[in-house]
């Protein structure tokens, strides 16, 4: 696996055949209130926001964060795409639980990864509350946490513990070949 260092931001635009990747402007506010707007759009990110409070809201120059580009067709937005750093599976669990310990519980936390026919990574904290998925809308920033650990571990739960409450989630184990 080859590791790769912190890259310049934002870079010099992505030219293909037809389209271009770039970085966001003021110009293309207009364009991500529409898109965020649009219940078309909507269907496939969590919902349509309402225009009012979009243009209360989005900055002036929208998206300004590393990883993300707006997609530009004849020099106009046709949409914007985020980029990831590729994790593993489990660092985005472990993340995901932990920070939501730290945001949402109350100290001291402790995280456990246990090895037996699973991968179970257990985090506990001393508030009692048990996590709720959020329903975010587009453009919120918080609330997918829990959605990403559903759907990147096999089951996840929690359970009442003495002094508080353990989130958990479960991961198969990469099989091994010839392992008996």
């Amino acid at each position: 696996m080859t590791e790769h260092g912190p890259v310049a931001w934002p870079p010099a635009p992505i030219r293909t055949e037809r389209l271009v990747l770039r970085e966001s402007e003021a110009r293309d506010r207009t364009a991500f209130i529409k898109l965020s707007a649009s219940p078309e759009v909507g269907t496939y990110v969590g919902g349509a926001r309402p225009r009012d409070e979009l243009e209360r809201v989005v900055p002036e120059v929208p998206g300004r964060r590393p990883g993300l580009f707006v997609v530009e067709l004849d020099g106009a937005m046709i949409g914007f795409i985020q980029l990831e750093s590729l994790v593993t599976p489990v660092e985005t669990i472990v993340s995901e639980l932990v920070t939501n310990a730290i945001r949402h519980g109350d100290g001291p936390n402790r995280l456990r990864l246990i090895q037996h026919r699973v991968l179970t990574c257990e985090v506990s904290d001393s508030n009692t509350g048990q996590p709720r998925p959020r329903h975010p809308r587009t453009l919120d920033e918080h609330g997918r946490g829990l959605h990403l650990v559903a759907q990147l571990s096999r089951r996840w739960g929690s359970r009442y513990a003495m002094d508080g409450k353990i989130v958990w989630a479960e991961q198969d184990l990469p099989s091994t070949s010839g392992a008996r």
